[in-house]
């Protein structure tokens, strides 16, 4: 089963005359990929990946998370196949800063009628993933910005999603930062999951197995095919 599916996807923009942002982008995400999305800014990347995230709904086409058809799905529907399916990795980490790591980890799983136990568990495991067992009772304040961004990370990978969607994961990070988050989602990739991110660091599209470049809207180039 595929962990993601556009078929035909477009996405207009209201205005005069309406804004294309997609036009007509047919991708296949497999199960286990890590694939770069990539392109000149208004490209379409990070328009692709919010409504791969069923953050925006496509104009035209469809969509299907691990086999299931989100087109025409009520919002809290989608709202569901967000937390049970979909891991979000964002440039800002958006963390809460009363919490500690553990429990912005454990956030993932509430509205998955987890018991608490459960997920402080599953949330000790998913930091322990990215090397922060040690970090898992500090707040945000109290670490770094490489340990915020792990600590997003685990918070993604917590629920055991289909596809971990990232959006320029290693933005807001220096260099020697970034490159320990790239190592970390290539690791990640080695033990199972499968990510798509959205990118203009040259370090992680040369890493991916997989790179998609987009411009004005349209699959310019996908590396799978050749």
């Amino acid at each position: 089963m595929s962990a993601l599916e556009l078929i035909g996807v477009s996405k207009e923009h209201p205005g005069s005359p309406p804004v294309a942002a997609l036009r007509s982008v047919t991708v296949t995400i497999g199960t286990g990929e890590f694939t770069a999305i990539v392109g000149p800014s208004g490209s379409g990347k990070s328009t692709m990946l919010a409504i791969a995230g069923t953050l925006e709904r496509p104009t035209a086409g469809s969509v299907r998370v691990a086999g299931l058809a989100v087109d025409g799905l009520p919002d809290k529907a989608l709202s569901g196949v967000r937390a049970d399916r979909i891991g979000f990795v964002f440039q800002q980490f958006f963390l809460v800063p009363t919490l500690t790591a553990l429990d912005n980890v454990a956030t993932a799983l509430l509205y998955r009628a987890i018991p608490a136990g459960e997920r402080r568990a599953a949330a000790a495991g998913a930091l322990a993933e990215v090397g922060l067992s040690g970090r898992a009772g500090h707040r945000p304040a109290e670490l770094s910005g490489g340990e915020c961004q792990r600590v997003a990370i685990a918070r993604a990978l917590a629920g055991r999603p289909a596809i971990i969607l990232a959006d320029e994961p290693t933005g807001s990070l220096d260099s020697a930062t970034s490159a320990g988050i790239l190592t970390l989602l290539a690791e990640l990739n080695r033990r199972g999951a499968t990510i798509l991110v959205v990118t203009h660091n040259p370090e992680i599209a040369a890493a991916a197995r997989r790179v998609i470049r987009l411009r004005d809207g349209c699959v310019e180039h996908d590396s799978e095919a050749g």
